[in-house]
């Protein structure tokens, strides 16, 4: 990551109001100059608020924003050249090909036809649509759909990229190849935020800022973020039915016999974190067993970002 002692984007006591709801509140970051920033939270918990003031997409009720050195006041004339953006919603052309979309969002951008048909080799071989280049956009994939986005949203190269929810919707094959695109804009120079609700991409951040109904809940690098809020010790359970396990545990940890701080569903894996858990291991066989439940494997694991974000939000 680039050694620049400037904050890429700076926020302090950023707000958002409407009328009497408080979308984004006091809301304060900053991104370094060359990692990648992940603004994870819930959806409706106030994300792309966030990131339509950071592009001076709408105005905060309160506080300030600096990108790039330069204040997002209204004004963003500037900045827009500097940055890139890829929505939340596909927004490229359906009935154009691949390269006839590409062709319009870079004269769109400013970029000269020399330029222009460089950098869109340069796109078209980074995001692998090498060879799709005359297929209509509607008949594209949902994981080629969003590297063709990430293609337009790079062809003005960029020094900043912002991508609100980025994968959405995409198979997690083509989620795991869209992030390795992302690490090569990266080691390009290129700084990116991205927001996301998928607890799994936060691992490849190089920090984090969790917010939760408006506020931050936790702020850090992952590793900072799960010694700082992880209080408790993870006993991973893979019952034979997970679903039931949940229910027994929790209506034990309700009426008191089982004190453990979290009970959370892990696909067919059960989470119960409490400090110090192995002692409540017994007491976990003997309910489950008692209800006619093999509770399979027992162990105590690393926490994942997910508990950490349901730790965080308690």
């Amino acid at each position: 990551m680039s050694n620049q002692s400037h904050p890429a984007i700076s926020a302090r006591g950023l707000t958002k109001r409407f009328d009497d709801f408080t979308a984004v509140d006091k809301v304060e970051f900053d991104v370094h100059p060359g990692e990648i920033f992940g603004f994870l939270g819930p959806n409706g918990s106030g994300k792309t608020t966030t990131i339509r003031m950071t592009l001076g997409l709408m105005r905060p009720s309160q506080g300030s924003i600096e990108v790039l050195g330069m204040p997002v006041d209204g004004d963003t004339t500037e900045i827009r050249p500097r940055v890139g953006y890829m929505s939340q919603r596909f927004s490229l052309y359906n009935d154009l090909t691949v390269l006839q979309n590409l062709q319009f969002y870079g004269k769109a951008y400013g970029l000269s036809n020399s330029a222009l048909d460089s950098r869109i080799q340069e796109a078209l071989e980074m995001s692998g649509l090498v060879g799709r280049e005359r297929t209509k956009t509607r008949d594209l994939s949902g994981g080629w759909r969003q590297r063709l986005s990430l293609s337009a949203a790079i062809l003005h190269r960029p020094e900043i990229l912002f991508l609100d929810e980025p994968t959405a919707g995409v198979d997690p094959i083509s989620r795991r190849v869209f992030w390795d695109l992302l690490y090569r804009q990266v080691a390009s120079g290129v700084t990116v935020f991205v927001t996301t609700h998928y607890m799994d991409e936060a691992e490849h951040c190089h920090r984090l800022a969790f917010i939760q109904r408006g506020k931050l809940i936790a702020y850090g690098s992952p590793e900072e973020i799960k010694r700082e809020k992880m209080v408790g010790q993870v006993l991973e359970i893979e019952p034979s039915d997970a679903i039931q396990t949940i229910q027994i545990l929790r209506a034990a940890q309700e009426s008191g016999e089982l004190p453990v701080d979290e009970i959370e569903l892990y696909g067919s894996l059960v989470h119960v974190v409490a400090p110090q858990v192995r002692t409540h291991q017994p007491a976990i066989e003997d309910q489950l067993r008692g209800a006619g439940i093999d509770p399979g494997s027992m162990v105590i694991i690393e926490p994942s970002l997910e508990d950490v974000f349901i730790a965080s939000m308690k």
